[in-house]
């Protein structure tokens, strides 16, 4: 190998070296994006800073001894309560389309060099018709239907008094594995006497079922490469 090739090659080399670590510096740096409860909160919680305090005031709508006939309720930082999910979600989507179109050509040679006459003349020397059509309907049906109890935390209090909470649920049967997560905001007075609240009445709500096993690994969508050689194999 000559001297310029070993010197292309260590510049390559450097060269992806470099790349290589601006790429992770890149997706340290990078964020993750928030979600439309954290952007809440986050608004929450700024426009009480900018909003001015009753000076001379001892009162305090947080204190734990503000209301006199408190109950069980889930009211602070760290207390739980009871998520009834019960949730129906259906859609349907129907299109139709219908498309004609036609058309034709012919073409003679009435003279040639000259004129000619009607026994040879060269009539009907093209002719030709063409008809498309197009007439198709297509129906999209999906139904979901969730049913699940989990038991969240309050993560947080904001300033009007409103629970943000979020709890996760794991249930594992026979190498099944599925994880429940809800993440939302409550209104203190959508909780029931039995500190439980029902999904539909959760703001900003954040659902998510992932499931891992012999069940999921069955329905999950087939690679890339498996979908390729579906389609080129006749069989």
């Amino acid at each position: 190998m000559s001297r310029v090739a070993r010197i292309c090659l260590a510049g390559i080399l450097v060269g992806s070296l470099m790349l290589a670590d601006k790429t992770k510096a890149d997706k340290k740096e990078q964020k993750p994006a928030e979600s439309a409860l954290d952007e809440y909160v986050e608004q929450a919680h700024r426009a009480a800073a900018s909003a001015s305090e009753s000076p001379g005031s001892l009162y305090s709508p947080a204190a734990n001894f503000a209301d006199l006939a408190i109950d069980v309720r889930a009211r602070h930082v760290d207390d739980i309560l009871t998520v009834l999910v019960n949730e129906n979600a259906s859609a349907v989507a129907t299109g139709a389309t219908k498309t004609a179109r036609a058309s034709s050509a012919n073409a003679s040679i009435t003279s040639l060099a000259g004129k000619l006459s009607a026994a040879s003349a060269l009539t009907n020397l093209v002719n030709s018709t063409s008809n498309t059509s197009l007439d198709g309907s297509g129906t999209t049906s999906r139904t979901t239907t969730l049913t699940a109890t989990i038991t969240a935390r309050v993560v947080d209090v904001l300033p009007n008094g409103y629970l943000v909470i979020e709890g996760t649920k794991t249930v594992l049967v026979n190498s099944e594995t599925q994880v429940v997560t809800v993440r939302g905001v409550v209104r203190p007075a959508d909780l029931s006497y039995a500190n439980t609240v029902q999904s539909g009445s959760i703001g900003q709500m954040e659902l998510k079922i992932n499931g891992k096993g012999v069940v999921n690994d069955a329905i999950r969508r087939p690679n890339i490469l498996y979908r390729i050689l579906l389609g080129l194999l006749p069989f």
